[in-house]
């Protein structure tokens, strides 16, 4: 057996070599310089290393078109969201396609070159309608799309530098580097888990569950973009550690960091997580419960009944593992769904996010059956630190 295939066939690197990356550097003091957003340096860095294959840059407005109305890029691959680069629009008017521009992030630093070969009106409302679901601006993913500028610039990206200042080093690696693990493990098959939360014990249980049916478990956090009062990366990278040396095999688990800015898209993100972690070489990929959702924007499994619209063994290449939601049930004393257990409500352990964060704040451990103690330590470490 051997690892799957990357989404479009093949693995893209925009990674310019030393040589071609000193000569590019040398061109870009000439050119015109547009500065990234945080999102938009997330998305450069996941073209980059291969981990938007088959993307070599933003798009154009064909594939954009398609993208947003049938979930592919113009030539029939799926792609479920749009990446474009949309700079201020008195950046934007100044471009012309054909040129080329240096493509900076935040402090001014050169990471890309990108060949423009498009400019096209970014057109908002096809883009929030049908990737969000919503027009409510209090979405994330709805308020981000509305604060970009009004033209897209679309072209391939020729990368220096990816990440001037890249978090979790030991743990940041391209889809190129875990399939590379995954040979030398000898794993053929891998399950993934995407989270941007703790680890509390009902994720733990799901991603055991697919361990069972697997070689090996990637537990692959979002360390991007992600909302302000969202758990910060750092201390959610420790709570993973901690869990991985407690209570997984080690030698049958992986914790590495994929740079994604998240969009909150509900459906449409769980399609677009499952083909990034299958260019991570990943064989199974787990949905559950709400994924990649945001308030009450998406039914519960919509991201699960998403997946029905393909062909997925051809179109996606990756097994989705649909799990129900899961709980410590009194009754069976053991983690369960109602798959699996006839307990009633009262013997089910459920605990909110604003009682959990309570509890934190207040120093308590929320039950054990909930969360394991290590994890809700650093997890009241962080939220004592807190203003008030």
């Amino acid at each position: 057996m051997s690892l799957v295939t990357p989404h479009g066939g093949k693995l893209v690197n925009r990674l310019l070599s030393p040589a071609d990356a000193k000569s590019a550097t040398d061109s870009a003091a000439t050119l015109p310089a547009i500065t990234l957003s945080l999102r938009d340096a997330c998305d450069l860095e996941m073209i980059a290393i291969g981990a938007f294959s088959p993307l070599t840059g933003f798009l154009g407005s064909a594939d954009f078109t398609r993208v947003c109305k049938e979930m592919r890029l113009a030539d029939g691959t799926v792609w479920p969201i749009p990446v474009v680069l949309s700079p201020e629009n008195a950046v934007a008017e100044k471009i012309s396609p054909g040129s080329k521009v240096a493509l900076n992030d935040a402090s001014g630093r050169l990471l890309a070159v990108m060949t423009v070969t498009e400019k096209f009106k970014h057109d908002k409302a096809l883009e929030i309608v049908n990737v969000y679901g919503t027009e409510d601006d209090k979405h994330p993913g709805v308020a981000m799309v509305r604060q970009q500028g009004d033209w897209c610039l679309a072209g391939p990206i020729d990368v220096i530098t990816a990440n001037h200042e890249p978090e979790f080093l030991e743990y940041r690696k391209t889809p190129a580097e875990t399939r590379a693990m995954f040979e030398e493990k000898q794993w053929n098959t891998i399950a993934a888990f995407q989270t941007r939360n703790p680890i509390h014990r009902a994720h733990e249980y799901l991603t055991k569950v697919a361990l069972e049916m697997t070689d090996g478990l990637l537990i692959h956090p979002v360390v991007g973009e992600t909302k302000s009062d969202d758990i910060p990366a750092d201390v959610r990278m420790d709570c993973y550690k901690v869990l991985i040396d407690n209570y997984y095999n080690k030698a049958r688990t992986m914790l590495t960091v994929m740079p994604l800015a998240m969009r909150y898209a509900g459906p449409r993100e769980a399609i677009l997580h499952a083909l990034i972690r299958k260019n991570y070489g990943v064989s199974h990929f787990i949905v559950g419960r709400d994924h990649a959702g945001v308030g009450n924007y998406y039914g519960t499994y919509d991201a699960q009944q998403i997946f029905e619209r393909f062909d997925v063994a051809k179109e996606i290449g990756i097994t989705p593992l649909k799990f129900e939601n899961t709980f410590y049930c009194k009754k069976t004393k053991g983690m369960a769904s109602d798959k699996t257990t006839n307990s009633e409500k009262e013997d089910r352990v459920f605990l909110a996010g604003t009682k959990v964060r309570e509890l934190l704040r207040a120093g308590h451990r929320p039950p054990e059956e909930f969360s394991r103690p290590e994890v809700a330590d650093i997890l009241i470490r962080w939220a004592q630190s807190l203003p008030a």
